[in-house]
């Protein structure tokens, strides 16, 4: 299972680069392409020497995506994805959901406020307002 608690203060003292060293021996299907990609489309070379404490609270979380789809985790938990990211990279983010959908090998568990647009959900469970 892949989680990172977004407001997670944890890995705060690492680079980038070190995070993402730090969960290659955890997760056995850690793919590095897919991680080399992310961190192009999601705008990360720029700060992959970077202290985490260092980045802004979306390019933080970005790099929590970006782990998360690279880990090849067979359940990855997702809290509120979208928040603190800018459009280009919510699109990218919509993009790799709806591509992940289409495995079977991996499940995705997302919670939010609304269902992300353009992704096949197997389940809806709405707790109300």
């Amino acid at each position: 299972m892949f989680w990172t608690d977004p407001k997670s203060t944890a890995f705060d003292q690492l680079t980038v680069a070190a995070y993402f060293n730090s969960l290659r021996p955890r997760y056995p299907q850690f793919d590095d392409r897919a991680l080399a990609d992310l961190i192009d489309v999601l705008s990360l070379s720029e700060h992959e020497h970077k202290p985490l404490y260092m980045l802004s609270a979306g390019s933080k979380r970005k790099v929590w995506l970006a782990a998360a789809f690279a880990s090849g985790a067979a359940v990855t938990l997702l809290d509120e994805p979208f928040a603190a990211l800018d459009m280009a990279s919510i699109n990218i983010v919509i993009e790799r959901l709806a591509e992940s959908a289409r495995l079977s090998t991996r499940t995705w568990v997302l919670a939010d406020y609304e269902a992300p647009r353009g992704v096949p959900l197997a389940v809806t469970i709405d707790l109300g307002s």
